[in-house]
């Protein structure tokens, strides 16, 4: 009998292996309750300035231009995203993650009540959408913020093989804020009048932000900062950390991070924003345009927490290449189907956009904060999310908008702008590497992995074992 080669491989685990600490579970329910909350807002602020604030806040203009104006004070709150990510983001990076994440709360559920409260153009004048714009800015700086923050004290705290699925778990935030958003938005279009909404009903959600508030700053102060930035406060000593350092070392990462995101981003805002207003004029109830979107987010929330788990597994980049891929072919039949004023068939295809979007999320958090050292990450990840919003979702419901208005109705152009962006990002992700742990060792993905690199007695043990086994019968 012929003595067992090693085999120098072992299937990866089908199974977590490490338990999580009372911190971790801790700081998965703060961030996937403020990441909740802080998207709500963003959600709710999004489906009004498709439907009611061209008519309460900039009703004095020509109904298209009421849109367009409308669209462009929501696109604000993404060109404020890159000063609360630096901002917050070199915060984090110094003082850590836990204080700037009870601080970018605050500011998110003040903002929103704030809109809540705001009287009609009718009743103060340009001082009603000053103020709006000024709040939605404040949202955006709060946001840059909290985004990545929430991620990386989930990540840092989160058993190794378990990262990207507790990222993950973060960027259930946004699909689950649209869920809620729609759903209320739905009920309260269907129970009251067309004049009762546009008076006090869409003002509900907005100042139910104070209740929120205050029971996510309860949870957050329950959790301690990440033992990974405890760890890395030694590069804190020895490594300089500013924004403009990071942007300068980093830069080349930031910017394809950036064109890496930009699917996702792109086709969540065409579908999720400028849907709601294009399926309004096209057919579709407001009741039936809210249902649409509040089911189609439901679905994605399961698609996140799959690609939550594959990512783990396969890798964060390929999982969001797969999700990618999938928006690529939404954009070629997303404005056909809506055309053709069938519920179910736009139905379908809105949710087909929606889980390849947040399926390829999935990836996003992990991918991000392995690109970057510890004292670079927080800004580093917070300039590449951020800076793919400011770029790709900031402009795309008012660009989509513009286009369709210069083209006669035609959404031809949109289509091939949307077509071009996912292709371009595909190819640079192709290009691209997986990044190290957080710790900065190596990683590897995939089914099966080296078994001297698990670190793992019992694994490597395992190993050999299933290799003798297999010679045994062999034989």
């Amino acid at each position: 009998m012929s003595q067992p080669t090693p085999n120098p491989y072992v299937k990866h685990p089908s199974r977590t292996r490490t338990p999580a600490s009372a911190q971790a579970k801790r700081a998965v329910v703060s961030g996937t309750f403020g990441s909740a909350l802080e998207w709500f807002d963003f959600a709710i602020y999004g489906a009004m300035s498709a439907t009611v604030f061209p008519a309460v806040f900039f009703n004095k203009l020509d109904p298209g231009i009421g849109l367009l104006a409308s669209f462009a004070a929501f696109g604000v709150g993404f060109f404020a995203r890159p000063l609360g990510g630096i901002v917050f983001g070199h915060l984090g990076d110094r003082f850590g993650r836990r204080k700037i994440l009870l601080t970018t709360f605050v500011l998110m559920g003040v903002a929103s009540m704030i809109i809540g409260l705001l009287p009609p153009y009718s009743s103060i004048g340009f001082i009603a959408p000053l103020a709006l714009v000024l709040m939605r800015f404040i949202q955006g700086v709060a946001l840059g913020g909290e985004a990545t923050g929430a991620q990386l004290m989930t990540m840092e705290h989160a058993p190794a093989d378990r990262r990207s699925f507790y990222g993950a778990l973060m960027a259930m935030g946004s699909p689950i804020s649209q869920v809620l958003a729609n759903l209320m938005l739905a009920v309260l279009s269907g129970v009251l009048s067309e004049e009762a909404f546009l008076s006090w009903g869409w003002r509900v959600p907005f100042l139910l932000s104070i209740v929120l508030v205050a029971v996510g700053i309860y949870i957050r102060l329950k959790v301690e900062e990440t033992p990974v930035f405890k760890e890395g406060v030694k590069e804190l000593a020895s490594e300089q950390s500013t924004p403009a350092i990071v942007m300068k070392t980093q830069g080349v990462t930031i910017l394809r991070l950036i064109l890496a995101f930009a699917p996702i981003v792109i086709t969540f805002y065409i579908v999720s924003v400028f849907g709601i207003s294009y399926l309004t004029s096209h057919g579709f109830t407001q009741s039936q345009t809210f249902t649409i979107i509040m089911i189609s987010n439901f679905l994605s929330v399961i698609a996140i927490w799959w690609g939550g788990r594959l990512s783990d597994v396969y890798g964060r980049r390929k999982i969001l290449m797969i999700g990618s891929a999938g928006t690529l072919l939404a954009a070629l039949i997303f404005f056909p189907v809506a055309n053709t004023g069938s519920f179910p068939l736009t139905l379908a295809v809105v949710a087909f956009a929606l889980v390849s979007a947040q399926f390829g999320n999935a990836g996003q958090g992990a991918l991000f904060a392995e690109a970057f050292p510890t004292h670079m990450r927080y800004t580093g990840s917070a300039l590449a999310l951020t800076g793919s919003n400011l770029i790709f979702a900031a402009p795309a419901p008012f660009l989509a908008s513009w286009l369709m208005t210069i083209s006669n109705g035609s959404t031809l152009a949109i289509t091939i702008f949307w077509v071009v962006t996912i292709v371009a990002a595909l190819i640079n992700m192709r290009l691209m590497g997986d990044g190290k742990t957080l710790e900065g060792k190596s990683q590897r993905f995939g089914r099966n992995v080296p078994a001297v690199e698990t670190g793992d007695p019992d694994v490597q043990a395992a190993a050999n074992v299933d290799d003798a086994n297999t010679a045994f019968t062999r034989n």
